[in-house]
């Protein structure tokens, strides 16, 4: 078990290591930069000389070879200095700190209720095939797996306005959003959070329902299941002792990629309900080009990932102890 843990997580730095080499390389490879789009925008209004565009590409570190900048964006990033925004003219770490707060929020709370209603539905449609549970549920998930989420969010939207009057984008209504924390300011996110909760963790619910209820009927259908019911032992006890277990290895190895959504929130959903999640502030990086932002913000994202499946391949030989030999 300890060589196994000790082998995963030398992969887990060497693929951090590879990561942030491309993370660097999606943001500085395309022609053009930030600065060149600033500079098109201000010699359209004559506001700009080339002395100036130099002075900035130097301020900036621009100037410099792209392993020169690669080498001091990594020394620094592991510091924990993000460096400045372009677009902003702000602190990276700034802008990711005021909404890492909301995006943690929305996302563990999608993600507690995904698999607080999965689980046990799944484990339900299971020992209840063919029922009518089991068709409904079935039917549900079909439509979360087949309806794009941020196209839900705008049935919501139009339904929800159409119907009863109700304006649900953002987190908070108006008067609350420039307020500080107070009792009525929670109790007005609580109001506002059930529909991005909705929203976001519909699809990851019908898709791990799926998962459970097949991996637990093949499960259910094994020797070993047969043969432990012909011992007498009660089918509670039998259920979760292995079969449940068993069948939660799939849904266990896809924990890993729960982290960076927590971390960036779901980008197009967040986009079109107005959250306040990091998820659009990475996508406006990207458009303007703002190199240190989309780039650690994709940094961290990626580094999510690899740290999260390194925690599902330490749950996975927890619940079966069998894939440490592999």
């Amino acid at each position: 078990m300890t060589s196994y843990i000790v082998r995963r997580f030398l992969y887990m730095l060497m693929l951090l290591a590879l990561t942030s080499l491309v993370a660097f390389m999606v943001i500085v490879l395309p022609p053009g930069d930030f600065l060149t789009a600033y500079a098109n925008q201000l010699r359209a209004q004559g506001d700009i000389s080339e002395q100036e565009l130099e002075s900035l590409r130097h301020l900036y570190g621009l100037d410099r070879p792209m392993y020169v900048q690669y080498y001091k964006w990594v020394t620094n990033f592991i510091r924990g200095d993000l460096g400045m925004s372009f677009n902003w003219s702000r602190p990276v770490s700034e802008l990711i700190g005021e909404r890492l707060g909301m995006t943690i929020l929305v996302s563990v709370a999608a993600l507690l209720v995904t698999y607080l209603i999965a689980v046990p539905v799944g484990i339900y449609s299971a020992t209840h095939q063919y029922s009518g549970g089991d068709y409904f549920f079935t039917f549900i998930a079909f439509i979360g797996m087949s309806v794009p989420n941020f196209l839900l969010a705008l049935i919501l939207m139009i339904a929800l306005n159409k119907t009863l009057g109700l304006s649900i984008g953002g987190l908070f209504s108006v008067e609350f959003k420039a307020e500080p924390w107070s009792a009525a300011k929670a109790v007005d996110l609580l109001k506002h959070l059930p529909i991005p909760l909705l929203v976001i963790g519909l699809s990851g619910t019908a898709s791990i329902m799926r998962i459970m209820r097949g991996m637990l009927l093949d499960e259910l259908n094994k020797p070993y299941v047969t043969t432990a019911r012909a011992k007498g032992l009660t089918e509670r006890k039998l259920l979760f002792k292995y079969p449940v277990r068993i069948a939660l290895n799939p849904i266990a190895s896809t924990i890993g990629w729960a982290l960076p959504a927590v971390f960036s929130g779901q980008t197009i959903v967040s986009i079109v309900l107005d959250l306040p999640t990091i998820g659009p502030l990475l996508y406006q990086a990207l458009m303007s080009e703002d190199m240190f932002l989309a780039a650690s913000a994709i940094m961290i994202t990626t580094s999510l990932t690899v740290v999260g499946m390194f925690l599902s391949d330490m749950l996975l030989a927890w619940l079966d102890p069998r894939i440490t030999y592999t």
